[in-house]
């Protein structure tokens, strides 16, 4: 009976064991947490503000910065509330429906934006190796199709890997050693065999982390050609001021998810998972506005405009 009880309250709710063991730690983190997400809203507010009020941004670039700062505001309002509901309280529950939607915006999220880096990546390479056609490449159709192949690959993604990893039968078991519902804490719980699953996960992780890393370093080869073949000093340093802003996002990004996911779960201790998680979270998503802002004069010139518009 009390098995069947059991079976039936993990159909209803999870309990999300995050930082639990350590009272002190949680204080500590439900400030820091507070403070990152309340600068990750307001910066990455400001970037699509900006974009779409100045009309020196309305270029290809800034069109798939404005769709990296949504991406980045849904991404950490997926997760990052209910982790400071759990981190002030004594309840950890988490609704099985509530679960489910973290995990699929989870998946999807994450990996449209690998997909979205390498067009921001094409878009690089397009606008420094063909200058003069830049605008005849990178026309409106094309960026709003690439938008498109984006969040649809993130969507399959979720559709895909999303009911596969709550089917799988638990026994029972409703604690997550982890502070969200994500997918390797949710299958390590089950109590059946999980191979083909993970199998799953590692072909999808390769096609969706290392295809697009794989054409951002292609992209990035040539631009560097490039690069290397301008004369002048100054050329040099707008080409680099262009591309490092997004080269340091990539290497945030994707240093956090191959250390993540690329590697067997028994590398690495539980709280190292947690803590990069943390990080790929919030705090990638907070620092990637200011990396923008502070490395380009034209977002900094669009600021300054509507200041003083106003």
């Amino acid at each position: 009976m009390s098995t069947v009880m059991t079976n039936k309250s993990c159909q209803e709710h999870f309990i999300l064991l995050g930082f639990s063991d350590r009272p002190r730690l949680e204080q500590i983190l439900f400030v820091f947490v507070l403070i990152f997400y309340l600068l990750t809203l307001l910066g990455n507010t400001i970037i699509i503000l900006v974009s779409c009020l100045d009309p020196c941004l309305r270029t290809p670039m800034y069109f798939f910065l404005t769709n990296l700062s949504f991406l980045d505001l849904c991404f950490t309002t997926s997760s990052i509330p209910q982790l400071l509901f759990n981190l002030c309280g004594p309840d950890k529950t988490i609704s099985y429906t509530g679960c489910a939607i973290q995990l699929f915006m989870f998946l999807g999220l994450g990996g449209t934006e690998c997909i979205l880096l390498a067009v921001m990546a094409y878009d690089r390479f397009t606008a420094i190796c063909k200058p003069l056609h830049y605008f005849v490449i990178m026309h409106p159709q094309l960026c709003w199709k690439l938008i498109s192949v984006a969040w649809g690959v993130g969507l399959f993604n979720s559709l895909v890997m999303s009911p596969v990893t709550m089917k799988l039968q638990r026994c029972g078991r409703c604690r997550v050693k982890h502070f969200l519902c994500e997918m390797p804490a949710l299958i390590k719980m089950s109590c059946v065999d999980t191979v083909v699953v993970e199998s799953t996960v590692f072909i999808l992780s390769v096609i969706i982390v290392l295809v697009p890393l794989s054409l951002i370093l292609i992209s990035y080869s040539y631009i560097a050609l490039a690069v290397m073949r301008i004369k002048s000093a100054a050329g040099r340093r707008k080409a680099f001021n262009t591309c490092g802003s997004h080269l340091t996002v990539v290497s945030l990004f994707y240093g956090n998810i191959i250390y993540m996911y690329m590697q067997p779960g028994n590398n690495s201790s539980q709280d190292q998972g947690k803590f990069l998680t943390l990080f790929y979270n919030l705090v990638t998503p907070m620092l990637n506005p200011v990396i923008y802002t502070l490395r380009n004069k034209d977002v900094k010139g669009a600021l300054k405009r509507l200041v003083s518009r106003k």
